[in-house]
């Protein structure tokens, strides 16, 4: 199916993509723009959603009999995901969940979440207690506010909010500031605090219900919002299972900033009320001063808490750092393959800076399962090259970032598209459908 809204920029070839025996996959839409999520509604109609990083303006559309329909726009980027409850279509944007009538009207029901840094609200699902669940990613990489961080001068004094009181060691960095337009000045930064503010041993931080790196849950109509657990750094997406237990996706730290941190994995958790999940101190369960969190040529890094709130949980299973792991969907068709696996897209590495520098290319960028009885990570589809297509002229993936099932069982792949440098380039986003033959 061709899609009209924008020129197809991007060479398509399914056969360029591995699959297990017995699987097919052809392209189902093209020429879309940084689609992040898609949607079968109750009624089985296909809806996606449009980031909105290319043009400043998240998107909702439709698939109709002729084509793509255009549902709802205006939504501050990044949008970061749609979901249906109850005939509403739920809309997850930066500080936002707006919900869309089905009149097509918008209404904001929660506003003023802590967005404005370098990780976003996500998108909504509904639990079994007929609450809406959200993931609040964190404003920094590993607690604070550096020259990384190029919001600082639209919003100067925002940071990192704790979800409970938790006292700090009082480490602090000194980076030359890009504020006062003088490099030569340096500022002190402490952990949880603006950019040029410093901490105190024993100080203590204030928890928040908006906390940042959280999930967080509301009634449908987003009053009573509380916190549900803390400690991650952008669980980008929340899924519930067949049996009702929560599950998400959570990036793990990059080696960059005033608090580089190297080989940090990403995680998929189990979430449990409560709990606090290892930020900024500790990384897949473990503490980051160990030697392997060590970046080359840097210090090892320290903790910035002085007690933690509790041992942190082991993930159910980790991914290769800068994996990118985003949506994921648990198969209930026996007949596509074994019930309540997971099988989850990787985006892989956006930027070399998160990198600390170093390519990563062989990561990411493909479709896993994990074996939820035993939480082993096992490879489902992936470009024979093992690379983005763009780098070596192929038509098979670029960034694949959710996947969904659709009312028949049958595996619908959201690819984000191409980046050139650091920017998306528009109407070079795809969606696969993969079938059993």
């Amino acid at each position: 199916m061709k899609n009209q809204l924008m020129p197809n920029e991007r060479r398509l070839n399914p056969k360029d993509i591995s699959l297990p025996p017995g699987y097919q996959i052809d392209v189902f839409a093209n020429g879309l723009t940084t689609p992040i999520n898609a949607l079968f509604t109750d009624a089985g109609e296909l809806f996606i959603a449009d980031s909105g990083i290319t043009d400043g303006n998240g998107k909702v559309w439709k698939l109709g009999g002729g084509g793509w329909i255009l549902v709802a726009d205006g939504f501050n980027p990044p949008l970061t995901g749609i979901t249906e409850h109850q005939g509403n279509i739920y809309v997850a944007h930066r500080r936002y969940v707006t919900m869309i009538l089905p009149d097509g009207t918008k209404r904001d029901i929660i506003e003023g979440l802590p967005s404005n840094g370098d990780h976003h609200n996500n998108r909504v699902v509904f639990g079994p207690d007929g609450k809406m669940y959200f993931g609040q990613g964190t404003a920094t990489n590993s607690g604070v506010v550096g020259k990384d961080n190029d919001w600082v001068k639209e919003h100067p004094f925002f940071h990192d909010y704790a979800g409970s009181d938790i006292p700090l060691v009082g480490k602090n960095f000194t980076t030359s500031s890009f504020l006062s337009g003088d490099n030569k000045d340096s500022v002190i930064t402490g952990a949880y605090s603006p950019f040029g503010i410093p901490s105190t041993n024993a100080e203590i931080v204030k928890g928040i219900t908006r906390a940042s790196g959280s999930i967080l849950r509301a009634n449908p109509d987003g009053s009573e919002l509380e916190l549900v657990a803390w400690g991650l750094r952008n669980p980008f997406r929340l899924r519930f299972d067949a049996y009702d237990r929560l599950f998400a996706t959570n990036h793990g730290l990059d080696e960059r900033g005033s608090r580089p941190i190297a080989n940090s994995p990403d995680e998929f958790h189990s979430i449990q009320p409560y709990m606090w999940y290892g930020f900024p101190d500790y990384s897949g369960g473990l503490p980051v001063t160990m030697s392997s969190f060590k970046p080359e040529n840097k210090p090892q890094p320290e903790f910035l808490l002085a007690n933690h709130p509790m041992q942190p949980p082991q993930p159910v299973t980790t991914f290769a750092p800068h994996s990118a792991i985003m949506g994921f969907s648990f198969n209930l068709n026996p007949d596509f393959g074994p019930l309540h696996n997971a099988f989850i897209a990787e985006f892989g590495a956006n930027d070399p800076i998160t990198t600390g520098g170093k390519s990563s290319p062989y990561v990411g960028h493909r479709i896993s399962w994990i074996d939820m009885t035993t939480g082993q990570v096992n490879l489902f589809a992936i470009n024979k090259t093992g690379m983005p297509a763009s780098l070596t002229g192929g038509g098979g993936f670029e960034r694949p970032i959710d996947v969904i099932f659709c009312p028949k069982g049958d595996m619908y792949i959201v690819d984000f598209g191409i980046f050139s440098g650091s920017s998306a380039v528009p109407g070079t986003g795809v969606i696969w459908k993969v079938t059993k033959s």
